[in-house]
């Protein structure tokens, strides 16, 4: 139900106006402590979104197929651009992996190591759904 009242603009009644649906939220360790970093509804299987931890670093936050968050530092290492959030999702002999948008190395996403040089790798944080 809404109230008008003549030369105003039509006013929602508090009362029946639709409330805003809350989502889980997307938490990575940092620390000792969980911080939530994004909205779940935020994240689309296989695309990423960049977010900030409370020391001003970047993570590349991601959920999978089957619903699952994974995050990793969003730095590429071999360009040191924060691109890895605009990665492309994938999987190689069952492991999820990011690959870079630049030169297109691929991270696994459990363990941060490139699958194309061994000697390289990124931090990988734990993520989880939150309240």
């Amino acid at each position: 139900m809404t109230t008008t009242v003549p030369g105003t603009t039509t006013v929602p009644d508090p009362q029946t106006a639709p409330r805003p649906t809350t989502t889980a939220r997307v938490e990575v360790r940092w620390g000792e402590e969980w911080v939530p970093v994004c909205d779940s509804a935020a994240l689309v299987p296989g695309r990423g979104v960049a977010a900030l931890l409370p020391d001003g670093r970047q993570v590349a936050v991601f959920v999978d197929r089957n619903g699952r968050p994974h995050a990793l530092d969003n730095r590429d290492p071999f360009t040191g651009a924060y691109v890895l959030s605009r990665g492309l999702l994938g999987s190689a002999q069952g492991r999820p992996f990011v690959a870079s948008p630049l030169l297109k190395q691929r991270f696994d996403l459990l363990s941060g190591l490139c699958l194309d040089d061994d000697a390289v790798s990124v931090v990988v944080h734990a993520a989880r759904l939150g309240g």
